[in-house]
């Protein structure tokens, strides 16, 4: 299978293969040095050379303008300090910082960008170092709200070593214009949220502070923490129109009563007797009665390939005062989920 040649790959190919021809004719000659080559007559190299011999003697003759590509580089927003004694406070630190924060600020604006995000780098005496982004909630290039950010971070930082430098980097972007809808709205005020939320991580921790997000199994409550973000609701059904119309409302309606889990966080301790393989008495701190109708077991279970299975068998008991609950036993526990309001 041939490979196919673009058309200007080809062009540069022959051009060279005629400029090698032309050098050898020209050595043949007796021309060796640039000097010789330019003392020769134009029309008579023409004539005998054609036009490509006639372009090398203009551009050994300095007859040529070749022009030149301005390539700018890219510009990189970063600052950084070695200091020259270690330091094993804040202060410094800070004090750095806000003067780093002061230069970006002072150069994004002047080319019309705001910062997206802030890279910390710090560097110990250990030859380890540290590295924090901060995602900025709203692009901005307000010194005092950057440096609200980074101080707030550091105020619970805690090393083994001093420090010896620091550097911190911004990642620019083009100011963004939203405009929302009737019903649509944002933060009032991003920033102080941004920062009540990094108060709530440094004293709780990165995994305590979040939005809560259902985790992809059937185990009950079973959930992970992602950062917080906020972003604008898009309206289910266009203006002017509900959600749903008349015939699927109605549809939606059934002839039998349902109850709803009312679920206790974390589960209520409790004790069970069986008669037989039947739950019959229910005893715990909010509960306790003889179990006058049951519904089970129902058996979920997870994870059984690593060191993280579990297993329930759950029940749905009605006690003699009425009262319908969820329990679950597992590895001979039992716990009351909830109740059915």
């Amino acid at each position: 299978m041939k490979r196919s040649v673009a058309p200007d790959s080809a062009a540069a190919k022959d051009r060279q293969a005629e400029i090698r021809q032309t050098l050898s004719i020209l050595h043949k000659w007796g021309i060796h040095t640039l000097g010789q080559f330019a003392a020769l007559d134009r029309e008579e190299l023409r004539a005998r050379l054609g036009p490509e011999a006639v372009r090398l003697l203009d551009r050994a003759n300095g007859k040529t303008t070749r022009l030149l590509k301005l390539i700018q580089p890219p510009e990189s927003f970063a600052e950084s300090f070695e200091f020259e004694h270690e330091i094993e406070t804040a202060e410094p630190l800070l004090f750095t910082l806000r003067r780093f924060l002061q230069q970006l600020s002072v150069r994004l604006n002047a080319i019309y960008l705001v910062v997206k995000d802030l890279t910390l780098q710090i560097n110990f005496a250990n030859k380890q170092s540290y590295e924090r982004v901060f995602r900025i909630p709203q692009p901005t290039n307000d010194v005092d709200l950057l440096f609200r950010m980074l101080q707030t971070h550091l105020e619970n930082f805690k090393s083994e070593y001093p420090i010896v430098a620091v550097a911190l980097s911004a990642q620019p972007i083009k100011p963004a214009r939203e405009q929302f809808g009737l019903f649509e709205t944002t933060l009032r005020n991003p920033h102080k949220l941004s920062e009540t939320l990094a108060r709530f991580i440094a004293l709780l921790g990165p995994d305590r502070v979040g939005t809560p997000v259902l985790e992809e199994t059937h185990r009950p409550d079973s959930f992970r923490i992602e950062p917080f973000s906020w972003a604008a609701v898009e309206s289910p059904a266009p203006s002017g129109q509900s959600p749903q119309s008349d015939s699927d409302s109605h549809a939606l309606r059934t002839a039998h009563t349902t109850a709803v889990l009312r679920r206790f966080r974390p589960a209520a301790s409790a004790s069970v007797l069986m008669d037989g393989d039947k739950p019959a008495h229910v005893r715990s701190p909010e509960f306790r009665g003889n179990v006058i109708e049951h519904r089970g077991p129902y058996f979920i279970s997870g994870n059984w390939w690593d060191e993280k299975s579990w297993t329930h068998a759950e029940w749905d008991l009605q006690i003699e005062n009425k009262e319908l609950v969820r329990v679950h036993e597992s590895e001979g526990t039992w716990k009351i989920d909830g109740v059915y309001d």
